[in-house]
């Protein structure tokens, strides 16, 4: 039996905080745990349906996801969020109501994510042809003291879940049983 807890991914738009969710969830999966990814592009679909982009929509947004993921956790899921997120206090407001409260930071320049965003969003917002975009015409505050960053510009998808990991352990959220290892 693992205690619950939840992991919430931050960063800008296509820095990968899905892909590096989806692979920490699949390595919990694993190891037998019961996990729930709460993905920011679903949650949109499914619980925030009709929330539009101004700030007050969107901390509404981040508190639903929120108290969903409080809920998971305190029933021992472990809650996976990956969500822009993008203003530090409402993050911090999520983080005061649940223990084991663990926040990642998927940091990338804008640059490189202009680069790689196959939608084109980042030239239109640039372009200004989109209003409310997140680190371009509405701001994206990076959070202060996450138990974790990652610059998925620098690494891999991999490399970052892999460091992500490392920190759930140091947290004793997660244990790797290093007995194989051992020399007799």
């Amino acid at each position: 039996m693992h205690k619950g807890f939840t992991l919430w991914f931050t960063g800008m738009s296509g820095a990968g905080k899905s892909t590096i969710a989806g692979l920490i969830g699949n390595r919990l999966r694993a190891n037998g745990a019961k996990v729930e990814v709460l993905d920011g592009d679903e949650v949109r679909i499914y619980l925030s349906k009709g929330l539009g982009f101004g700030k007050e929509d969107r901390d509404e947004n981040i508190r639903r996801i929120g108290y969903v993921c409080e809920l998971l956790s305190r029933n021992g899921v472990i809650a996976i969020a990956a969500a822009i997120s993008p203003y530090r206090a409402v993050r911090d407001e999520v983080r005061a109501r649940i223990p084991n409260f663990v926040e990642v930071y998927v940091a990338c320049p804008v640059e490189t994510l202009a680069a790689r965003d196959v939608k084109g969003l980042y030239k239109r917002a640039l372009a200004g042809e989109i209003a409310q975009f997140t680190g371009i015409s509405d701001p994206y505050e990076p959070p202060l003291a996450p138990e974790a960053t990652v610059d998925s510009s620098r690494e891999t998808p991999q490399e970052s879940a892999d460091r992500i990991w490392a920190t759930l352990e140091h947290l004793g959220l997660v244990r790797f049983d290093r007995s194989s290892l051992a020399h007799e």
